[in-house]
């Protein structure tokens, strides 16, 4: 049976009851995703990587931060010290299986693609994070604030890594790619269960990405 998921309503943005903690904050983020204004040329492909790999770093530091106020939030056993469960996965987040020496035997377009992917696929998960921090909280929750800008930061790689797939002359990928029912069960617990796992596998992937843009070859950063 599909899970169905109800709209973020007005979770676009941070609660109003916050709006002073936040009046400088997204002119900050809107300066990681958005390209730099430009009187002729685009962006070229040295730039949009160079970009990349910033909004990554950011993201890097902000997701120790995420993580660890989350299992505060969530209490025991979340917040136990050493507290890991790795035997806890959802199927539909990109894996963190592959081995290291794998990942770097692939093609440097391959990682590239796989990265893309994972970073859109995380804008999708943390919306669904967003709804269970809704419901468990009745919409009262820092977590719910910080998952937000977490969304729009995977969002915003993710865009990145597309414009210079093809700046690269590489395949596009696809639009919108809608994700499937997410499983872990619907009761609280699960919930925290599925927003730990979420953000956990989040911050893999963010320091997978931030050591692949630093060591991107150098005939990327050179315009075909």
């Amino acid at each position: 049976m599909e899970n169905t998921w109800p709209p973020v309503t007005g979770r676009e943005r941070p609660r109003d009851g916050e709006r002073q903690c936040a009046v400088i904050a997204p002119f900050c983020l809107l300066a990681l995703l958005l390209p730099p204004l430009s009187l002729g040329a685009p962006m070229s492909t040295a730039e949009s990587v160079n970009q990349a790999y910033n909004l990554a770093l950011d993201m890097q530091m902000q997701t120790s931060t995420l993580l660890q106020t989350y299992v505060q939030d969530k209490g025991r056993p979340f917040s136990n010290p050493g507290y890991s469960s790795p035997t806890l996965s959802l199927e539909t987040l990109p894996s963190t299986d592959m081995p290291f020496e794998i990942w770097h035997g692939l093609e440097d377009e391959v990682r590239l693609s796989l990265t893309q992917e994972a970073f859109w696929s995380f804008s999708q998960h943390f919306r669904i994070a967003m709804v269970d921090q809704h419901i468990l909280h009745r919409g009262d929750s820092i977590v719910e604030d910080q998952l937000w800008e977490a969304r729009l930061k995977a969002k915003g790689l993710a865009g990145n890594l597309a414009a210079i797939m093809t700046s690269l002359g590489l395949p596009s990928p696809a639009a919108n790619t809608p994700l499937g029912p997410v499983p872990l069960g619907d009761s609280a617990y699960r919930k925290k269960c599925r927003g730990y796992v979420i953000i956990r596998d989040y911050s893999f992937w963010t320091d997978r990405a931030v050591t692949f843009l630093v060591l991107t070859p150098i005939q990327w950063m050179c315009d075909s």
